[in-house]
């Protein structure tokens, strides 16, 4: 018993310009011949650069996240947790002041970094605070802490000013850190949008 090769189905000539029915004479065949497929040269290798170029600029992504220490990553952490605080307060005035203004906001730590880096991403130790009151008045204390009262009660902020255990973050803790504020700003985003 003789089994017969299947034929290849005709395709349609990739070149625009021609668009002819062709049978194809080898696998991954295009163009029905030599000529067009000197015609479609051009956007073959433009489309052939791109997706070198893509994967190259893949490849030095990975490289760069590779060479990232662990202060980088508590950076863009940092960064992207303030950015979730400065949403999640956009309709409230500054924690310090109370005043609402057209000017830069800042995520206002009550217990600073330095001082306190076990509570940094504590979202009850950090609030919007405008640039004044945070940069020229060195966080405006008093009136945060008279504010905090209001705001989360005394008993969360007695807990605040507390002693907390020491804490050092692995470098795959601060990337699930910023993954995790990366989504709440996502739905928060999408709650604004609606």
């Amino acid at each position: 018993m003789v089994i017969a090769a299947k034929q290849p189905r005709p395709k349609t000539c990739k070149n625009p310009a021609c668009g002819e029915k062709f049978v194809p004479q080898r696998l991954g065949q295009v163009v029905c011949s030599y000529p067009c497929g000197l015609a479609i040269k051009e956007v073959n290798q433009e489309k052939a650069r791109k997706s070198l170029a893509q994967v190259q600029r893949r490849e030095i992504k990975v490289r760069k996240e590779k060479l990232k220490s662990r202060a980088d990553h508590l950076r863009e952490a940092q960064a992207v947790f303030n950015e979730w605080v400065r949403l999640r307060d956009a309709d409230l005035p500054c924690v310090s002041c109370g005043r609402h203004h057209d000017g830069q906001y800042h995520a206002g730590h009550y217990r600073t970094v330095g001082a306190n880096p076990e509570i940094r991403f504590e979202p009850l130790n950090v609030w919007k605070q405008c640039a004044p009151c945070n940069t020229h008045l060195s966080g405006n204390l008093v009136n945060y802490r008279l504010s905090l009262l209001q705001r989360i009660g005394a008993e969360k902020l007695e807990w605040l000013e507390g002693p907390h255990p020491a804490r050092k973050y692995t470098i795959e803790e601060i990337k699930a850190i910023k993954a995790d504020y990366r989504e709440k700003i996502k739905e928060l985003k999408k709650g604004i949008a609606a």
